[in-house]
């Protein structure tokens, strides 16, 4: 028998292809003054990251891009499980069984990551990547089709989870040899995180910084709040736009950005570390928050969730502001979020599902 072969692939996207795919996208302000404003972009962590500051003068403008892009490109190398850095010797040395001090840098991603993993009931679980590099998801060109069924049940009975780290200060112990981590679903937050501390260390009090969908904004753009819009799912297009306070950030995920299409169905990157298998119900999820990080990996948890414990799992990770699109094109709001979105269709109706062709 011939084998099936994927209908449509979609890896990390090109630079140029990902402005499109952006979870939030910076609005002009019309009718506002004319504010002197700096935008950069580059291209890491397998996205674009737009930086915009307002308020600037050139000279300090182009030292903080060197220094966002230089931290971002340290990120890259150090919180990738599969490149030659300190995460891909963290989990060398955690598969080993025995304890060790974790490396000062990536200390507050482990612990921050498992309190996240904890407070959302292990949904958001970044000790899965040994099934992120099953799906193939790991690359930069996803493998095409769905691994062995066999295989998704062996690695799932061995049940990784971030639980199965024993932490003593900065001593860690690994007790299942089957745990990886992969930062993947909170790395990009927090790394805008960091990016933000820089520029208020450099005295910029006005700043967005965007890495393809995790975005976080602080001060203003000149008289008028930042202002983002909130990407539809599945396709080209602005569903809702936001005005944003003095330091918010905004976090999209969704079934969109990295996925391919087999035997006439969708395979996504957001895993279920309950069953193994691509998150079920929900296209897409939109969190606001204070921090970026616990927004990235909150936006994760929330499509893992679905459309039936979305709010409890929302309320136990501290998060008011929340969005959820199910598989039906529907849209739910926590009632924290709801008078602040301004939509460009009607949201009871939700998405009309034969304006997004993709499956």
């Amino acid at each position: 028998m011939q084998a099936r072969r994927p209908e449509r692939i979609a890896g990390r996207q090109a630079p140029s292809a990902a402005v499109l795919l952006l979870g939030a996208l910076v609005l002009t302000a019309c009718g506002a003054r004319p504010t002197p404003v700096h935008e950069f972009q580059f291209f890491a962590m397998g996205t674009l990251v737009e930086v915009t500051l307002a308020n600037v003068e050139n000279a300090p403008a182009q030292e903080a891009r060197r220094a966002i892009e230089g931290l971002f490109r340290r990120a890259e190398g150090d919180w990738d499980a599969w490149r030659p850095g300190a995460l891909a010797r963290f989990n060398r040395r955690l598969a080993g069984g025995r304890p060790f001090a974790v490396d000062a840098d990536l200390l507050p991603l482990l612990q921050g990551s498992s309190e996240l993993s904890r407070r959302s009931h292990g949904l958001f679980d970044p000790a899965i990547g040994r099934l992120t590099e099953l799906w193939g998801f790991h690359r930069d060109e996803s493998r095409g089709r769905p691994p062995e069924p066999e295989a998704i049940a062996a690695l799932m009975r061995r049940r990784p989870a971030m639980s199965d780290l024993r932490w003593n200060g900065r001593e860690v112990q690994g007790t299942n040899p089957a745990v990886q981590i992969d930062l993947g679903a909170y790395a990009k937050g927090y790394a805008v995180d960091l990016a933000i501390a820089h520029l208020r260390g450099v005295r910029i009090a006005n700043a967005l910084v965007n890495a393809g969908g995790d975005l976080r904004a602080i001060g203003r753009r000149g008289e008028r709040p930042w202002r983002i819009g909130i990407r539809r799912p599945r396709s080209a297009g602005v569903l809702a736009t936001l005005e944003l306070g003095e330091d918010e950030s905004v976090l999209t995920s969704g079934d969109y950005e990295r996925f391919f299409m087999y035997d006439g169905k969708r395979y996504h990157h957001i895993l279920d570390p309950r069953t193994g298998y691509p998150a079920q119900g929900a296209m897409a999820a939109t969190v606001i928050s204070r921090g970026a990080a616990e927004g990235d990996a909150a936006a994760t948890a929330l499509v893992v969730a679905g459309p039936s414990e979305w709010q409890a799992v929302a309320h136990d990770m501290g998060i008011a502001q929340a969005m959820l699109i199910d598989g039906l094109g529907r849209i739910h709001l926590t009632e924290a979020l709801r008078p602040r979105l301004r939509f460009t269709i009607d949201p009871e109706r939700g998405i009309p599902m034969d304006m997004d062709p993709k499956p």
